[in-house]
This record gives C-alpha cells, sequence and structure tokens, in this order.
C-alpha cells in the first residue's frame, strides 16, 4: 500500500479537521506516493521509536504526540526532536501524528479513558465551538430534490443523531439577465419571476469547499446566490473531555485508588477531599486545567486528567476533586487503541505495536 491509501482511514479515526488549531497533526515527515513496508505504532516518535521502525522494516510511525509540534528554522540535531526528524529522513521513515484530531473524537482519547474507568452515559464534556456553519440558497422548485440530495451527500444536514435535515420555505425570486447572461429559466433582457425554495442546511465548517462544489454542480443556475453563516450552536459530539458516571458510588479515597491501578500510574496529585462519595466522573486525557471549571458546572464530583499546576488545585473550591494521574498515564492505552483500529481496517499488512516506553516522567 501507498502511504496515500492509509491516510484516509487514519483520517475516518482522527479527522484532521478536528484538531485544534494550535496543533500540528497529520502528516508531519514523508511522501504520500512512499510504499508502506509496515507501520509502527507508538506514543511519541522519539529517535528510540525511529531505531525500532527501522529494526522491525517498518516505515512509517504512526503517533499520538506530534515529535514536531512548534515551528522549526534549523535541523541540525541539537535536541530530542530534530534528532529524531533527521533520523526519520535519512531512514526513509514516514511520521505520521493524530494528537487533538483524536482528543476531539468522540470516541477517541477521553472515551477511551472512561472505557478504562467502567464510566456510562458519557458525553463530551466541552463541546466543539465555532465548527457549525449554515448555508442558505435559493433554488427553483422543480430541481429541489436534486440540489438538496447532492447537498446531503456531501455531508450537509447533519446535526448529532439526525442526517439530512433541511429547512425550506416558499417564495418567488425574481431576476433580468443582460445580453451575456445565459439564464437556465427566462430569455435575456426579460424581468422574470420564478417559484423558488429557500433552501438551508447546517454543515460542519471543514466540509464548506465540498459543500460548495456541490452546489454549484447541482445548481441549474449560471448565478447561484448563496450565503454562509456561522452558528453560534456547540457541535455536541466533538470536543475535548467526557463525562459520565460510575455503576457504584465510592469513597473518594477509594476512587483515587482504583484510577491508580486502572491506569498504571506511579503516584495522583489531589485537591482536598470532600467527604462525600464518588458517582459522577469528568476526564481529561493530557493537560486538562481548562477543563475544571466545565466539570464543576457539570456537577461532576471529581476532574481526572494531568499537569495541574500549584494554583490548579485551588480552583477546586471545595466543589470538585481534582486528580491528576500523570500526562502519559491518563493516555496510556491510546496507541493500542490505534494498533486495534488499523488491525481491523488493515488486516493483511504488517502493524506493530512499539514495546518501547516514552514516559520522561519516574516515580520513586
Amino acid at each position: 500500500m501507498q502511504l496515500k491509501q492509509i491516510i484516509p482511514i487514519l483520517e475516518e479515526m482522527a479527522p484532521t479537521a478536528y484538531a485544534e488549531d494550535f496543533d500540528n497533526v497529520g502528516l508531519l515527515v514523508g511522501n504520500v506516493n512512499t510504499k508502506i513496508t509496515g507501520i509502527l505504532v507508538c506514543h511519541d516518535a522519539l529517535e528510540t521509536i525511529v531505531n525500532e521502525a527501522v529494526e522491525k522494516n517498518c516505515n512509517l510511525i504512526v503517533c499520538f504526540h506530534p515529535i514536531i509540534f512548534s515551528g522549526m528554522k534549523k535541523i541540525t540535531g541539537k535536541n530530542y526532536v530534530e534528532r529524531a526528524v533527521i533520523k526519520a529522513i535519512k531512514n526513509d521513515i514516514a511520521i505520521y501524528a493524530v494528537h487533538t484530531g483524536l482528543d476531539n473524537h468522540k470516541l477517541g482519547v477521553n472515551k477511551i479513558l472512561c472505557d478504562t474507568l467502567g464510566l456510562t452515559n458519557t458525553k463530551i464534556l466541552i463541546p466543539k465551538q465555532d465548527f457549525i456553519y449554515k448555508l442558505t440558497t435559493f433554488v427553483p422548485k422543480d430541481h429541489l430534490t436534486n440540489v438538496q440530495k447532492a447537498l446531503f451527500n456531501t455531508g450537509a444536514g447533519a446535526i448529532g443523531n439526525y442526517y439530512d435535515c433541511s429547512f425550506q420555505s416558499a417564495g418567488i425570486g425574481s431576476f433580468t439577465g443582460n445580453n451575456d447572461s445565459n439564464p437556465v429559466i427566462g430569455t435575456q433582457n426579460v424581468f422574470t419571476e420564478v417559484e423558488e425554495i429557500k433552501l438551508e442546511v447546517t454543515f460542519e465548517k471543514y466540509l464548506q469547499n465540498n459543500i460548495l462544489k456541490a452546489l454549484f454542480d447541482s445548481h441549474p443556475y449560471e448565478e447561484v446566490a448563496y450565503e454562509i453563516t456561522k452558528l453560534e450552536n456547540k457541535h455536541q459530539n466533538i470536543g475535548l473531555g467526557m463525562i459520565g458516571e460510575l455503576e457504584n458510588e465510592i469513597s473518594e479515597i477509594d476512587f483515587l485508588q482504583f484510577v491508580k491501578n486502572k491506569v498504571q500510574t506511579g503516584g495522583i496529585r489531589h485537591s482536598n477531599f470532600l467527604n462525600k462519595k464518588v458517582t459522577k466522573v469528568a476526564v481529561l486525557g493530557g493537560s486538562g486545567s481548562f477543563a475544571i471549571g466545565a466539570a464543576k458546572a457539570q456537577n461532576a464530583d471529581v476532574l481526572v486528567t494531568a499537569d495541574l499546576k500549584y494554583h490548579d488545585f485551588f480552583q477546586a473550591e471545595n466543589q470538585i476533586l481534582l486528580a491528576d494521574v500523570g500526562h502519559f498515564e491518563s493516555e496510556r492505552f491510546v496507541k493500542n487503541y490505534i494498533f486495534d483500529y488499523l488491525s481491523k481496517k488493515i488486516p493483511t499488512f504488517a502493524i506493530i505495536l512499539s514495546d518501547i516506553k516514552t514516559n520522561p516522567v519516574n516515580y520513586i
């Protein structure tokens, strides 16, 4: 298989369109026309991982964290990022990162953590904003079905668990074409009125180019009138963090011990105990201090996350138990998920799960 045949499978698992603006996801190193001999799945694409890929005849590394995160002005091998990139290029190894594309997916990082902790009735903690747009256009009545179907087939009209959603209102459209016009309905220089339907459909913003192409290809008019507006609605199926419920309530200390065993961490830093039972649990894999407010607003008993600073713990304000389980630990099983996903999607291909520990944090 060529890399360009594998990328759509990775996109299905972790759409780059779902990634946060600050992130650097997708193909970081390599050429899409490269013939792939094997895939090595890992958490961090360090130099040791590239060595492992060479040893195991894998020329594609699929990693969770992007090894290239911020801009690189020089590649001289002076740090761990540059050394990994140099070694990958020297050995013709491609590197593809999924990161927040998988963080924001409803079956991704935080669902994995929820499943690890046995949470039920899960939903997105912080739904993605500025992601839903609306197309408004005007279609001759007799052509409505054709245009509507074309837009639906491109992904427009999908809202949560529903699809083929639209709103229609009837009216009269008018126009006069000049000498250079080529009207499908009416005649040049003759005022014309047509029964039209005002058609409105929502869509996810990354689909805009495809949506407009479908509109122009299916619409009968030479000049298509349309408007695109950004909606205030949050996307309930895309976003960071999740919140769910334990099957049975449990004491705070027992819950933290349970989490410690499940994510295999060397220790948990936590805020003051509130001396109440834990039932409702919010999670956010990786750095999650920004989720404290959302977890409190949704009455979570505890937030399981990582990378909390000293002053972050004050935000608990005796309303929630904050538990910092470690960055790597909160995402520990993500590479297993990626491996399982690719193994099912490409069952006849060599896909290998890295056995190298890349967590830079140690405990005594």
